[in-house]
C-alpha cells in the first residue's frame, strides 16, 4: 500500500490567529508497505497561547515518527505502541500545564492522529477534533469527547438540541487543561481506496457528510491537487456559511 496525502487550513473570518495545526508524514519502509502518520490538533487558550499547545504536541509527534518510528519497525506490537502513546500524551498534559503555570494563562488542545503500518492503523484520540473512513459512505471512526456527545450517548439529549445548546463546545478532556488525560485508541484494517479525513471542528459544523464525502472520496481526488482544490473547496463553503472558527482538514488517500 502507498499513501499520498494534502493538508490545508485556514484562519477562517472571525479570529486573528490560526490555532490548528496539522502534520502529515509518510515513510518508505524497506521490505514492507509505507508508513503514514497524521494528526491534527484544535488549540485554545488567549493571545497565541492555543497555537502554542497544539504545535507543542505536532512537533512532539513529527519528531517522533522520524526518528523513533524507524527504530520500533523492526519489532512492534498496537498495545505497546498505544502504551507509549499513552505515556507521550500524558507527558506533554503535564508539560503544557506546567508552561500555562509559569505565565499563568491556561492553553490546551485537541488531538486526533492517525498512525498506519503494515495495512493496519491506530487512532489517539483526546477531545473533539475527528477522524472520518470514506469507503462507500463517511465513517466517522472517532467518538468526540464533549458534554453534548456524552449527553446524547445517554439518551439525555437529542442532536437537534446538542447542536444549540449553549455548551456543545464544552470538551470534557483537553491535552493541557486537563488534570488527568486518558487517551481514546481506535484500531483497525486499511483497504486500498480508503481515503482518511482528520479535522478540526471549525470543518465540519455547517458542511453536511454527504459534502464532505462527494468532495473527498477516493474517485473525485484522483491527484494530490485535487485533494487541496476540494479541500480548499470545502473550507471556502464553511466560511460562505458563517464557520466562525479556524478550519483545517487533513487527507490520506490509500492506493494499492
Amino acid at each position: 500500500m502507498q499513501y499520498v496525502g494534502s493538508v490545508t487550513t485556514d484562519v477562517g473570518i472571525i479570529k486573528k490567529t490560526n490555532q490548528d495545526s496539522v502534520c502529515l508524514k509518510v515513510a518508505d519502509v524497506k521490505g514492507k508497505e509505507q508508513a503514514a502518520m497524521v494528526a491534527i490538533c484544535d488549540g485554545m487558550g488567549g493571545l497565541s497561547k492555543g497555537e502554542l499547545a497544539s504545535a507543542t504536541v505536532i512537533r512532539r509527534l513529527s519528531d517522533w515518527f522520524d526518528n523513533e518510528l524507524p527504530i520500533r519497525l523492526g519489532k512492534y506490537s498496537w498495545k505497546a505502541l498505544s502504551e507509549e502513546f499513552g505515556k507521550m500524551i500524558k507527558g506533554l498534559n503535564y508539560e503544557i500545564i506546567n508552561y500555562g503555570k509559569s505565565v499563568q494563562t491556561s492553553l490546551g488542545t485537541t488531538l486526533s492522529m492517525l498512525l498506519i503500518i503494515d495495512g493496519k492503523y491506530m487512532i489517539a484520540h483526546v477531545g473533539d477534533s475527528r477522524v472520518y473512513r470514506l469507503r462507500d459512505k463517511l465513517e466517522q471512526l472517532t467518538e468526540d469527547q464533549t458534554y453534548v456527545a456524552r449527553e446524547i450517548k445517554l439518551g439525555r439529549m437529542t442532536p437537534q438540541q446538542a447542536a444549540v445548546d449553549p455548551q456543545r463546545n464544552m470538551l470534557l478532556q483537553c491535552v493541557g487543561a486537563s488534570t488527568v488525560v486518558e487517551p481514546a485508541f481506535y484500531y483497525g484494517d486499511i483497504a486500498a481506496g480508503d481515503v482518511f479525513v482528520l479535522c478540526s471542528d471549525g470543518f465540519r459544523h455547517v458542511v453536511s457528510a454527504d459534502e464532505i464525502y462527494e468532495s473527498l472520496n477516493f474517485s473525485n481526488i484522483p491527484e494530490i491537487k485535487n485533494m487541496q482544490e476540494n479541500s480548499k473547496y470545502l473550507i471556502e463553503l464553511n466560511k460562505r456559511r458563517n464557520e466562525r472558527d479556524n478550519i483545517s482538514v487533513a487527507v490520506l488517500k490509500c492506493i494499492g
